[in-house]
């Protein structure tokens, strides 16, 4: 049992959710005190029922304070012995626990820290030659071939693309502006001079969808609380809107408004893999193999690594490290003693 004035945890000083609401509502109100993105807040709290699921004893659901730090790596050792997860999908099951207690029951849990994370095996990126990718993108489907265009153009991560908002294309310099990116920090990249015209004629499309929901009166795009509340005019402005919207309207599940959201991933994470297929490649294709592909191929082109860090987000230069073993011409054009060399 984990419980306040114990030898291995005490209460945290921190933000309170209601004491009177059910686990399922403070976790949510601590998770938007501390501004989880959306995906973020659906994962940790999908881990946490797996967590009490795992520990249900008779059908009975036993609350967290309930359980102790033996109880988490009872889980944790479950999801790696038998589940057989990734070191990756291990950590964020820890994660998800630690915010649970320390942030949500507000608990100083010390035998926390004693927890060995999963370490992730080294692993080479999936990368393509420039010939492949021009494959893929060819086979494309037209609707779709701008945003895959863009992927392999600037570096950005999927949900960075589709979250991208209308003023964060700046066609005057050349640039889009990356909100929010992982970490939440914010970067800029290059705007590729050979996607300009098909940019316009997207935001012409774009803003024309736009002033179409607004005579409906459903043209408000979903903002994040404390913008909302800061600019509540923002919301219908053309600024705001979406680069890529959805083509229909949906209900928000957070406040239950009708309106537009930006075009979904798994749309895009179909549309490259069949094109991988269609364009004959044995490779596994994803959105996120033409953001490795992207940096693999500045790096030939003789780009220094931290401009190619800087573009990509990268925190630490070692993670941009990686694409230098995928070179054409890895080790500084070492040559192979079979071709002479």
């Amino acid at each position: 049992m984990i419980a306040s004035g114990t030898k291995t945890a005490g209460v945290r000083e921190g933000f309170l959710p209601n004491p009177k609401g059910r686990l399922k509502d403070q976790f949510h109100e601590v998770a938007r005190f501390r501004h989880l993105s959306l995906r973020t807040e659906e994962s940790y709290w999908d881990w946490i029922l797996r967590f009490l699921k795992f520990h249900r004893k008779g059908g009975q659901w036993i609350h967290p304070r309930e359980l102790g730090p033996a109880d988490l790596s009872a889980f944790l050792s479950h999801l790696a012995t038998n589940r057989k997860v990734a070191a990756s999908t291990q950590n964020q099951a820890l994660n998800s626990l630690i915010f649970l207690y320390r942030e949500v029951l507000n608990l100083h849990v010390a035998e926390l820290g004693a927890f060995d994370r999963a370490k992730r095996p080294a692993r080479l990126p999936e990368v393509l030659s420039k010939n492949e990718v021009k494959r893929v993108l060819a086979v494309v489907s037209p609707e779709y071939r701008l945003p895959l265009k863009l992927l392999y153009g600037t570096g950005m991560r999927l949900m960075e693309l589709l979250r991208l908002r209308v003023k964060d294309i700046d066609l005057e310099r050349n640039q889009i502006i990356v909100r929010g990116g992982k970490g939440n920090k914010d970067r800029a990249t290059m705007l590729p001079e050979s996607l300009r015209i098909a940019i316009e004629e997207q935001l012409r499309r774009a803003k024309l969808l736009h002033e179409q929901d607004l005579k409906a009166g459903v043209g408000a795009v979903w903002m994040p609380e404390a913008l909302a509340r800061k600019y509540p005019d923002a919301a219908r402005q053309w600024g705001w809107q979406w680069v890529s919207p959805a083509k229909g309207l949906a209900r928000d599940p957070a406040d239950g408004v009708l309106r537009r959201h930006h075009l979904k991933e798994d749309v895009l994470q179909r549309t490259v893999k069949a094109a991988a297929a269609q364009a004959g490649l044995t490779k596994n294709v994803t959105p996120h193999t033409l953001r490795h592909s992207f940096a693999t191929h500045l790096l030939e082109n003789g780009y220094d690594i931290r401009t190619v860090q800087d573009l990509l987000g990268h925190k630490d230069v070692t993670t941009t490290q990686i694409y230098t073993h995928v070179m054409t011409k890895p080790g500084l054009g070492v040559r192979s003693p079979l071709d002479g060399g």
